[in-house]
């Protein structure tokens, strides 16, 4: 049944959903008693469950967990009236909430693997919301197809494990219906988790690949809600994530997300790596953690493989070993050595390269011939995924193939089961397994692994004599290219595309000394049994908070629209700069210091033309005419360019190169900063600079007067910034013994002298004015890039050190909604010049000639070296 609230899915897939109005104020979700004992006896069959009249008095944090599914079974009853629930033991969902503190409540949202009759779909919420804190998200059918079987199975999950759409039936192209079923579901289970959420309290925690634009749905109602996001599966390369027509859409909805988690490193670098590209951001790593800076927010990156619950596992192999199945199952292969490989019926899994491994094996290593069994489980497909039928008669042909071929009356190497098995028949089987094969070409984690060794390590209270208690040794050959291979030291890791190298490592594992196969089997099984799903959860946890503690201390507001919607995250004091104030501030004052940048701040960064416009010099003379103004220009450009610009304002201050050449207002010559006006270094920096520049196509060299400038925004981003932190560190080395610093910036590795920087422009103004006797009252400091950050900082602190009095008023402006030690912003350099031009209207009449002779020459600075 379709929400009211649903909108227009071409709106919403081409990101133009509309602000979802304010709800009324809805009563706070009843915490629900949790009942004692074990899950398994919640379990009723009876359809008229209720749950306690008093709210828990527990007071913590909640966690919503959003999935696709949620973790429950589901039949009809036997009269066909109703539905039975229960909960899903195999769902590691379910297990997550072992790892949360005991007093945190946790909701479950997802929908139902069964198709609910509309008539019933209310009854069914009512109850599962009151026994089981589930809320069901009820998909119509025809959404479900083209948004689980249509985009998830047939387009994002061949993309995610490296299968390109070359051909309409060879992964499927792009279908714009079905990405707008994607959003319209997305859509569906926000509106869900709202039903149930609590902003200010609730943490709300969202798995895999089936919702990844679920977090722009609920930035955009709630700009500090606590969200995090972990995706299950593997994360592609940017090459070829680069090639979904809807990349940039997904990637900037995950990034409303606090935290996003992933099993492995190569995952997690995949992603930057694509941010990097298409949105040019760049993750810093600080104490460990690793962070993208987003609009003021920090996005926080996990890297954490999932585990599996010990608990259960353990609890079935007791089952297991009491249904004597693992008895039945060693007559069966008595004398045999069994390997055995447990995998999903799916084109990724690698199935038929293991039988062709072992097929290999039995040939080159005769004496297993009539010994070794490969045990091949393929659990039923999970969806109606690309391939399957062709993969399917594949892998039986090839059984037949090897039976028939190495077979004999009595023996078949390949043990082929195609059909549903319980995890405790799972169990029975890894217990006779001398070796687990796991061949995926590519996985997000597999967990088969350690089911496996938990299994082989066995439980107290098991049966006595029973395989369970047996030896602990285990033995693993599993894949590179799966999530848990990483984690696994002791097995034996193989390219299941090199079916030769596969085979020599089966017929390693089995034939390894058994003393060996323990140690490998205990250094598992310490990992495994410590970084369980427990662990997991705690640590993700435990990262979402840090990475939301500082939520309430900054200002957030939502700009853009449709899926470009982000969050910006300022700090409080951080606010637009009022015109009517610093005009204010500007009349009242006595004594002036007026400091501007000039590209990006008086001159928009992508003008073509650099000159400044015959408004820009109209208002500077108007503001360098009024006595009260000591007027600079400080400016990253060189000194040439900056007297031909400006060569009509004599009385502006002008700053070269970043305050390295100062020219005080009234003068024509040009001071130097520094002690030594020597370049020896460059001769040695540029050649090291020019060999980057060579092995880097798109970078280049910008010679100054006093620095070296190496350019790589025309580069590669990825082997440009590793270039750059190589060329870093390439040339700290070369110049340690020099009065050089070498910076890194925004696409560029700078080298120049020590102690050069705007914040030291803006220290010998404020220290000239005070020496004239005329302390600045008045400060206005306008840059737009990190250099003028140092002029902000610098006027941060100037009160406190003394360099200007406790009466000034100081006004740090920033170009541009942006994290900056500056106070102030204006959105761009026509509000700059703007605002300049409101000051320049209110000002002193410029100075007659008359007047200018009767007063002292224009002011000088002192000698340069007295400020050093």
């Amino acid at each position: 049944m379709m929400s009211r609230s649903y909108t227009n899915l071409l709106e919403l897939a081409s990101g133009n959903f509309p602000v979802m109005g304010r709800e009324k104020e809805r009563k706070r979700f009843p915490r629900v008693m949790t009942v004692p004992g074990n899950i398994v006896e919640m379990d009723d069959e009876q359809d008229n469950s209720v749950t306690s009249e008093n709210p828990s008095s527990i007071a913590g944090d909640r966690m919503i967990i959003v999935a696709n599914l949620l973790p429950l079974k589901a039949k009809r009853r036997p009269d066909n009236k109703g539905w039975v629930f229960s909960w899903n033991e195999d769902s590691l969902l379910l297990w997550v909430k072992v790892g949360l503190p005991e007093d945190m409540e946790v909701l479950y949202v997802g929908s139902l693997p069964v198709d609910v009759d509309p008539i019933e779909q209310d009854d069914v919420a009512n109850h599962l919301l009151e026994k089981f804190k589930c809320v069901p998200a009820f998909l119509p059918p025809n959404l479900l197809a083209k948004y689980y079987h249509g985009f998830c199975k047939k387009q994002l999950w061949p993309l995610f494990h490296y299968m390109l759409p070359f051909s309409a039936d060879h992964g499927g192209r792009f279908d714009r219906s079905m990405w707008e079923a994607y959003v319209s579901a997305n859509k569906m289970f926000s509106q869900k988790v709202i039903e149930v959420l609590n902003p200010e309290d609730d943490f709300v925690w969202i798995h895999d690949y089936h919702l990844m634009v679920l977090p722009t749905f609920l930035r955009r109602r709630f700009v500090r809600l606590r969200m995090g996001f972990f995706l299950h599966s593997p994360f592609p390369s940017s090459e070829i994530y680069r090639s979904l027509p809807v990349r940039e859409e997904i990637l900037k909805a995950l990034l409303n997300s606090d935290l996003i988690g992933f099993h492995t490193f190569d995952y997690a670098r995949h992603f930057l790596s694509c941010c990097s590209r298409m949105l040019g951001l760049e993750y810093q790593s600080k104490r460990g953690y690793i962070g993208l800076e987003y609009y003021g927010r920090t996005v926080g990156i996990k890297i954490m493989p999932v585990g599996i619950h010990m608990g259960h596992i353990e609890s079935v192999i007791r089952q297991t070993d009491k249904e004597l199945k693992v008895e039945e199952l060693k007559r069966q292969f008595e004398g045999k050595t069994v390997l055995l490989g447990v995998d999903d019926m799916d084109v990724f899994k690698g199935i038929n390269l293991k039988l062709l491994a072992m097929e290999h094996m039995l040939k080159q290593h005769r004496n297993w011939q009539g010994k070794a069994v490969l045990v091949q489980i393929a659990n039923p497909a999970r969806g109606k995924g690309i391939d399957l039928e062709e993969i399917q008669s594949e892998i039986e042909e090839s059984c037949k193939r090897i039976n028939k071929e190495l077979g004999k009356p009595g023996y078949e190497p390949i043990v082929y089961i195609h059909r549903p098995i319980s995890i405790s028949e799972r169990m029975a089987y890894y217990s006779i397994a001398e070796c687990v094969v796991v061949t995926a070409v590519r996985d997000g984690m597999n967990l088969t692994p350690y089911e496996y060794i938990i299994c082989r390590q066995g439980v107290s209270g098991a049966e006595r004599g029973s395989e369970l208690c047996g030896p602990k040794k285990s033995m693993l050959v599993v894949s590179e290219f799966i999530g848990c291979s990483p984690s696994l030291s002791g097995a034996i890791r193989v390219n299941p595309w090199n079916v030769e190298s596969t085979a020599e490592a089966m017929n390693e594992s089995i034939s390894m000394a058994e003393s060996e196969k323990e140690l490998r089997h205990e250094k598992h099984y310490r990992y495994v049994s410590t970084h369980d799903v427990a662990f997991w959860s705690r640590s993700f946890l435990q990262d979402m908070e840090r990475t939301c503690a500082d939520h309430f201390r900054k200002r957030c507001w939502g700009i853009g629209l449709g899926f470009g919607f982000r969050v910006v995250a300022l700090d409080p004091n951080f606010r637009k700069l009022s015109i009517d104030e610093i005009v204010g501030a500007y009349c009242r004052s006595k004594s002036r210091a007026i400091l501007l940048d000039y590209d990006g701040t008086l001159m928009p960064q992508n003008s073509i033309i650099k000159t400044p416009s015959a408004q820009v010099m109209s208002l500077l003379n108007s503001l360098c005419g009024d006595r009260k103004n000591m007027v600079f220009m400080v400016s990253g450009r060189g000194r040439e360019s900056l007297s031909k610009w400006f060569l009509p304002c004599k009385k502006l201050g002008l700053a070269a190169e970043h305050g390295y050449f100062i020219r005080s207002p009234g003068q024509d010559e040009w001071e130097t900063y520094g002690q030594s006006c020597e370049f020896g270094w460059m001769q040695m920096a540029e050649p090291v600079m020019k060999s980057y520049t060579e092995a880097t196509d798109g970078s280049g060299i910008e010679r100054k007067e006093s620095a070296l400038v190496w350019h790589y925004n025309d580069a590669d981003p990825g082997f440009g910034f590793s270039q750059a932190k190589e060329m870093l560190d390439h040339l700290e080395s070369v110049l340690a013994n020099e009065p050089v610093a070498v910076k890194s910036g925004q696409f560029i590795v700078e080298v120049k002298p020590q102690g050069v920087s705007k914040g030291i422009v803006a220290e010998k103004v404020f220290t000239s004015m005070t020496e004239s006797g005329k302390q600045a009252d008045f400060v206005l400091c306008i840059g737009d890039d990190r250099s003028d950050e140092d002029m902000f900082e610098l006027i941060g602190t100037a009160v406190s050190r003394h360099i200007l009095s406790y009466n000034t008023e100081v006004f740090g402006c920033t170009v541009g909604q942006k994290p900056s030690k500056a106070k102030y912003y204006l959105d761009d350099s026509s509000q700059v010049v703007a605002m300049l031009e409101s000051l320049a209207e209110v000002s002193d009449s410029p100075v007659t000639s008359d007047e200018e002779n009767d007063n002292s020459s224009p002011r000088k600075f002192g000698s340069v070296s007295s400020f050093v």
